[in-house]
């Protein structure tokens, strides 16, 4: 199944871009962090920006993957909003009220945004990061559950405090 999330996602990304580097490179980052949590948060990773970013939809994840990928795929799904702070307002108010029962959503979010923020530092995008640090905040208000991904929590916090420093 995991294999098939790939193939689904490199199919629906195709020609898109991740900064300089083709999608695929931004996928495999997300999914090899999302290895430790077994084999859904790894199906949602490969799958996470399908319904954002192409014209899948949730109908169709659902479809090929189940109702639970689907569920969660919508929850790492920015929702709508008329610029970038009012979907991450809104998304990290969906996130917060996440059940135990769909927290892969939040491990692949997390691994996500660690993944975002990685690619920024080793790339030197401090526009780019500069956003993330911004609203690391209240990502972290949605997003973190103690216990559930601390590994993933502490890179992102060390990120952070580095960019801090700095």
């Amino acid at each position: 199944m995991i294999e098939k999330a790939r193939k689904f996602a490199l199919q629906a990304h195709e020609g898109q871009r991740y900064g300089s580097k083709p999608y695929s490179v931004h996928l495999e980052a997300v999914s090899k962090l999302t290895v430790p949590y077994g084999e859904n948060a790894q199906i949602i990773a490969y799958l996470h920006d399908v319904v954002e970013d192409t014209s899948v939809t949730l109908d169709d994840v659902a479809h090929r993957f189940g109702q639970h990928i689907s569920d969660c795929v919508a929850i790492v799904t920015d929702e709508p909003g008329s610029d970038r702070a009012e979907r991450k307002i809104k998304t990290n108010l969906k996130m917060s009220q996440v059940e135990p029962v769909l927290y892969e959503a939040l491990i692949v979010k997390t691994a996500d945004r660690f993944a975002n923020m990685r690619a920024c530092v080793l790339g030197k995008r401090d526009d780019l990061l500069a956003i993330y640090l911004s609203e690391y905040s209240d990502f972290k208000q949605g997003a973190f559950r103690q216990g559930l991904c601390d590994e993933l929590w502490d890179a992102l916090d060390e990120i952070v405090d580095n960019q801090r420093q700095n």
